[in-house]
Parts: C-alpha cells; sequence; structure tokens
C-alpha cells in the first residue's frame, strides 16, 4: 500500500535508485553527485566490492537523506573473487533447473550483510540484486529468512525490490527477469511481514545513444504508478573494462541534466524514499 504523501493533484513519487555503487571509482561518484543534486533518492551498493570499505564515505553525507541498500551479489568478477559466483546464465540455469543451496545461500546472504554494516554502521535501508539475483529459487527463500531473522527487532525492515515490470512496459528481457522469481519472491515476503516495492522501472538493454535514454526515461516517467522504483546504472565517464560503461556515462549526463529536472516536472513526478511509499507491513501509511 502506497502512502499518501502531500503535494499537488496528480502528482505521482518514485523511488529513483542508482544500482552498483563500489562497482569502481567512475559510477560512485556519479552516484554520490547526483544524489548531492536530488536526482536520486537511493542506491545499492555492492559491498565485495574492494572499494567498498572507501566509497562508503562519498554517501556519508547523505545519510538520512537517501535509501542505502545492500546490491546482493552473485554473478560479477567479485562474488566470482569471494568463491560462490557463477556467471549469470549459469546462476540462471542452476535457479531453474535445483536452485542454490538455501544453508550456503543463507551464508553469502550474512557475510554481504555484515561487509554493508560494518562499513556503513547501520542496517541497509533495502535490499535487491545484481542481475536480479535476489529472486533466483534458493537464494530468495534464504534472504527473506535471514532478513526476518537478522532484523527481528527493528521496526523496520529492510524492504526488497520485486523486479517485475508493470503491465504494458514487459517486453521480452523484463519477462525473462520476472519468470526468474519474482512472483514467488513477493509471495513469500509479505508472509514474513517484509515490504516490497513492486513495479520496476529503468529495464532496457543498455544500448543505444543518450537521446534513446531520454526517451525511454520520458516514457517511464510518463507511465509510472504511484510509488514505483527506477532502476538506473550511472557512472561519471567510461570505464573501459565496464561493459555497460558507456550506457553508464550517458545516464549519468542525462540524469545531472536540466532535461531530467524538466521531464520529472513536466510528468509530476517527485523523487521519495521508500520508507515514504512502502510503510512496513502492520503499520498504517504516514
Amino acid at each position: 500500500m502506497a502512502a499518501e504523501l502531500p503535494g499537488a493533484a496528480g502528482v505521482r513519487h518514485m523511488v529513483v535508485c542508482a544500482d552498483d555503487f563500489a562497482v569502481h571509482a567512475s559510477a560512485s561518484r556519479g552516484i554520490a553527485q547526483l544524489a548531492e543534486m536530488g536526482r536520486l533518492s537511493a542506491t545499492s551498493a555492492m559491498v565485495l566490492s574492494p572499494h567498498w570499505p572507501q566509497h562508503a564515505a562519498m554517501l556519508h553525507d547523505l545519510r538520512g537523506q537517501i535509501d542505502v541498500g545492500l546490491h546482493l551479489d552473485w554473478t560479477s568478477s567479485f562474488a566470482m573473487d569471494a568463491g560462490h559466483g557463477l556467471p549469470l546464465a549459469a546462476a540462471m540455469r542452476q535457479a531453474l533447473w535445483r536452485g542454490f543451496d538455501p544453508v550456503r545461500a543463507t551464508r553469502v546472504i550474512e557475510h554481504q550483510l555484515d561487509l554493508f554494516e560494518a562499513h556503513w554502521q547501520a542496517p541497509p535501508d533495502h535490499v535487491d540484486g545484481h542481475q536480479h539475483v535476489q529472486q533466483f529459487a534458493g537464494i530468495r527463500q534464504a534472504l527473506v529468512q535471514v532478513l526476518h531473522t537478522r532484523y527481528a527487532s527493528h521496526r523496520v525492515k529492510p524492504y526488497l525490490r520485486i523486479s517485475r515490470a508493470p503491465a504494458g512496459l514487459a517486453d521480452l528481457k523484463s519477462r525473462v527477469i520476472a519468470m526468474m522469481g519474482a512472483n514467488a519472491l513477493e509471495k513469500i515476503a509479505t508472509h514474513a511481514g517484509i515490504t516490497s516495492a513492486r513495479a520496476l522501472f529503468g529495464i532496457y538493454n543498455f544500448e543505444g545513444d543518450g537521446a534513446r535514454y531520454a526517451a525511454l526515461m520520458a516514457h517511464w516517467l510518463r507511465v509510472a504508478p504511484q510509488a514505483g522504483l527506477l532502476m538506473c546504472h550511472p557512472a561519471q565517464t567510461v570505464e573501459p573494462a565496464d561493459e555497460i560503461g558507456t550506457a553508464r556515462a550517458q545516464e549519468f549526463a542525462y540524469l545531472a541534466s536540466l532535461q531530467f529536472a524538466q521531464a520529472l516536472s513536466a510528468a509530476q513526478v517527485v523523487l521519495a524514499r521508500g520508507a515514504q511509499l512502502w510503510p512496513p507491513v502492520g503499520l498504517p501509511a504516514r
């Protein structure tokens, strides 16, 4: 249930979340800059990255202003180096064939939460997944159980991202993402009393130029319902080793531009934090 936030008639509130904080310095700096500009209301961190301990400091002045969450990771080079990682195609096959071992998954999730809290000095505001692994069979069950147990005494538990595009925006890529367990994750999270962000925008194939991204964003903003979540992957500059480096730089340029501010205004979309939109299960909307 979305909260009733103040604002003029027709205004819609949305979380805009930059994924992949700490993947490299260009992304971390870009995300921090956009957050300071008020162009983001959330970010999620790749805590297996060797950059996380130092880069976390970039967000300290933004504490309480944006949501800072865990970008649960099973498929990056950082996860490979940590010993549990798999290429995305192999991870998808395992999830569809027999699922991940929930006991081992629990250890991996606890370790990443430990790394997050060690350098942020607080629990994550939310948990999502690099390449949407939070929804994979075996991982999703372990994740919900860990969050339910680890934060049992907390009035507000981290909210979860449900990687499912709204009706009318579900292309092939978004259908495949949702098929990997969106409905199943939402069901078990609700049963455990964990809040979910359910309408995901920002899914595309990272191709095209800046004009294409601007057109996609205008469309997403135009059709987004109240309390949607729009993910993005910005970075200040192109990192040659980053397979989506060009798209990251194009996203940053657009999100930092006056054009984005004008698009938000034209669509009557206002950025918000998750707790404003998705109150904890069992608590009234504020």
